[in-house]
This record gives C-alpha cells, structure tokens and sequence, in this order.
C-alpha cells in the first residue's frame, strides 16, 4: 500500500471563489453544491458490506474527488485502497490502520466513523445516492472550469484559439466523466468477436467498416473503421481529391450516412461542382467547348443535384483551419448530427498555433497529425486525410519513375506513424515521356496500401477518367496476367 493517502484539497473559501471569478457578493457567498447526506450513506453502506458496495461504487467509477468534504474523500480513498489490497474492511480494524497511518483525525476521529457506520441507509438507495453525489460534483466541476475561463479569459492569453480548444476540451471531459462508461468483460468481448464471425460466414456482413466504394480496398481493409486514420498521400496533381470525394460520394450518398468535409485547398462551391457532374457522368468542360448538354445529360444532372442536395454531408471550406478550431467543429457535428466520417484536404494547409510549433515545420505537422488521430479516436470515427509527397518520385529512374513510397511522405515521420492505413496514389500517365507513352498509359492508376495496421497492404489497380475526375475500380493483377 501506498505511504499516504492524498488529501483533496479544501472546498475553496469565499475569497478564494472571488479570485476564481467570481461576479457578484451572492457567487462569493453561496457555498458549492453538495450533498452530505448522500455522501454519508454511500460510506456507511461500504463499511456495512464492503464486498457488495465497493465493487459498485468502482464499477461506477466513483472517485474520492466525487466526495465534497475532505474528510469523506480521505475515508472513501482509504476503503478503496485497503479493498485493492484484499484487506478486511471492518470498524475495529479499520480504525486501527487509520491511526497507524495517521489519518483518524482527518476522517473525524473515531465517533465520526461510528456515526457513519450506524447512519444505516436503506441498501436499495446506494445507487440513487451515489448518482446525487457525482452530480453534485458535476456542478462543482462546471463552476471551477467556469471560473478558470473567465481568469484565463480576464489575462488576456496570447493563445486565444489554444485557450477555446482547452475550455471545449474541459466541459467535454466533465460531460464523459459523468456519464459511466463500464469497460466490457472479457466475455462481451469473446461474445462480440464470435457473432462478427458468424455474421461474416453467413454473408450478412462482409467488412467491420465504412464501405470506400472500392471493393479491393474494402477487402484489404475491412473498411474504415472507427478510431483510424487513413492517409492519401500523392505528389500534386495524381487526383487525390478526387479519390477522397469519391469515397465521401459514395458514404454520404449512396450509404446515406452523414460524414463532414474539411477543405483547406477548394471552395465548397467546387467541391459540390465537381460532385454533381461527376455523379452525373457528364463532363463539365464540354460546356466550355460549346457543348450543350441534351435531355438525359440534364435529367442525369439534375438527379444527381437532388441526390447530393438531400445527402448528409456537411462541407467547411475555411482557409489555412487549425487543429484546434478543426476539433471544436468535428465535435459539435459529431454532438448535432452524429456524424460517421471526417474526410479532411489536406494536412500540409492545416496550422497548429502552440508556440512549439512556431519554431518548426515539422513538429507543426507532428502537431496536427497527432490531433487527428486523437480526434478519431475520441469521436469513435475514422478520418480520411489527404497528404502531399516530396519530389522524390520525380528522383527516381527506370521502372521506379514516379512510384512513390512512404518515405516520401513531407516533413514529418510523424504521419506515417499516427496513420493505421496509409494509400499511395500513382498515375504513370504523368511521367510519361512520348505522346504515345502518355497515351498508352492514360486512366491507368494505383493507390499503394504502404500500411495497414491491421490487414494486408498491396497494390489497388484503379482507372482514373480525367473529364470526370473520377475514379473507378480497375483490373485485379491476376485478371490482367490471364
């Protein structure tokens, strides 16, 4: 066991309030919110039946900070230790070990601990007792957060968007904490990996995520799944938008699932441009060229116009965002309309305003890589985010002109790192030397799965039809060697 236990700090004073923030002579007078009732009934029923009311006051993750008068969190601290322990729990002893330990006069002394043993609750309340205390304590926790915003707020910090992005992340915090979150036994677990099996033999379900569109990347990656970070990466001009906003197409308007589009490059207006001519088949610089689209290229259009307009997919197109003001809006769509995806364009345009990152390009990238997969992770969600490559695709000679590797990835290492799948997009049509090399090779493209956290990598043969800026499923390997 531990040598002592920690003393939560005091309920602050009035004038202590006053310096948090404090408005009005009523904040400065009011006492926090609390419930000693409640707090005295969950301690006695523990030391009536340790066994029983612990374990349910650990699975609720109650905490000794849920506790509103020191001396109940130092009693509360100590029954949890001594019950980790697998020590008895019984008064005689328990007021032994407090004294040995020094902390019978912190919990009130003997006749205090008599008196919350003989409090005698009602057992069947412990539960409702229990969520009055953390909702005390969840009050206690807005105003404290509260006060310290409004002192930040007063000192007028350098770091504005830094300080709204922490305030956000607080209320958030408060909001999980008080909803329990009981971890999954073991056997829910088995159980769950069981049925996706038997789901999968059966046909009734045939990935564990999102579904790209692209059947081969759905097999090797069993779709994007909650919590990853998918990285297309390519040199300019490969059409790694295009790709990007294909998937997001095919989520958004044919899965019907709502997903967010984060631009740093286009305007909402092109992206939504590019989406409806492309669904439509019709390629939209022929009207340039004097071509007037007839009746079916119309009715295709405007189909495709009502299908995107009626879809789910929200597209911000602020320029140069920054991680922190990225995260703050992914979270109230995700808060608003439950959003499944984020697909983000593209990293190398994002900003990071801590003062680390003023110093240094890639410990900015670093910055917003690791943002981005922490925000898939606490949103439950996968993001797709585009990259650019460095020039050494063009370095390289012979049959390895213009493929790209991993490596490539710009100014950080970090990306490859944080990323759990990792697509490297290919057209050889560009590095063509000839007209006729160029032609040969025109519509043929690869997207290289470098890295695959979890499956297989390889390379995914696609066509790329450039009026349409669209791409679609090409050959297998093995197809194209028959």
């Amino acid at each position: 066991m531990a040598a002592d236990t920690k003393l939560p700090p005091a309920p602050p004073s009035p004038s202590a309030s006053l310096q948090q923030g404090a408005t009005s002579v009523d904040d400065v007078t009011r006492a926090l919110p609390h419930a000693l009732g409640p707090e005295k009934s969950l301690l006695s029923s523990m030391l009536q039946d340790p066994q029983e009311y612990i374990g349910v006051a650990i699975e609720e993750r109650l905490t000794a900070d849920h506790f509103y008068l020191p001396s109940h969190s130092t009693l509360f601290g100590f029954l949890i230790e001594l019950f980790e322990a697998g020590q008895e729990v019984e008064l005689v002893s328990l007021v032994q070990r407090l004294l040995d330990r020094g902390l019978l006069d912190r919990v009130g002394g003997p006749a205090s601990l008599t008196d919350l043993y003989t409090y005698a609750p009602s057992p069947g309340h412990f539960r409702h007792h229990l969520q009055l205390v953390k909702d005390k304590f969840v009050l206690r926790s807005i105003i404290q957060n509260s006060n310290e915003a409004i002192a930040h707020a007063y000192d007028a910090p350098d770091e504005v968007a830094a300080l709204l992005d922490t305030v956000e992340s607080k209320i958030l915090a408060i909001r999980e904490g008080a909803e329990t979150n009981k971890a999954p036994t073991l056997k829910q677990s088995v159980d769950e990996v069981i049925d996706q099996l038997q789901a999968l033999m059966s046909g009734e379900k045939t990935q564990q995520g999102l579904s790209t569109g692209y059947e081969m990347l759905d097999r090797m990656s069993s779709g994007l799944k909650p919590g990853e970070m998918f990285v297309i990466a390519a040199r300019p001009s490969m059409g790694k938008t295009s790709l990007m906003m294909n998937i997001v197409e095919h989520i958004c308007v044919d899965l019907g699932k709502p997903g967010m589009v984060f631009s740093c490059e286009m305007s909402a207006f092109q992206i939504v441009q590019r989406l409806i001519f492309s669904r439509a088949k019709f390629a939209f610089n022929q009207i340039s060229r004097g071509f007037s689209p007839g009746k079916g290229d119309l009715q295709r259009i405007q189909r495709a116009a009502m299908e995107i307009a009626t879809s789910k997919m929200f597209i911000d197109d602020t320029a140069g965002i920054t991680i922190n003001e990225l995260r703050a809006k992914a979270r109230r769509k995700k808060r608003d309309n439950d959003i499944q995806f984020i697909a983000i364009d593209y990293l190398q345009l994002m900003k990071s305003r801590t003062k680390q990152a003023e110093n240094s390009r890639e410990r900015e990238i670093a910055e917003i890589s690791a943002g981005i997969k922490g925000l898939a992770k606490e949103l439950k969600i996968p993001i797709i985010i585009l990259a650019q490559l460095n020039r050494g695709p063009e370095g390289r000679t012979g049959d390895s002109r213009g493929v790209p590797r991993m490596s490539d990835l710009r100014e950080s290492g970090a990306i490859e790192q944080d990323a759990d799948l990792v697509g490297l997009l290919y057209r050889s049509a560009y590095y063509a030397d000839s007209a006729e090399e160029k032609e040969a090779e025109a519509g043929k493209a690869e997207l290289v799965l470098a890295k695959n956290r979890n499956g297989e990598t390889g390379h995914i043969p696609l066509t790329f039809v450039a009026d349409l800026m669209r791409f679609e499923p090409g050959p297998t390997t093995h197809e194209e060697e028959r």
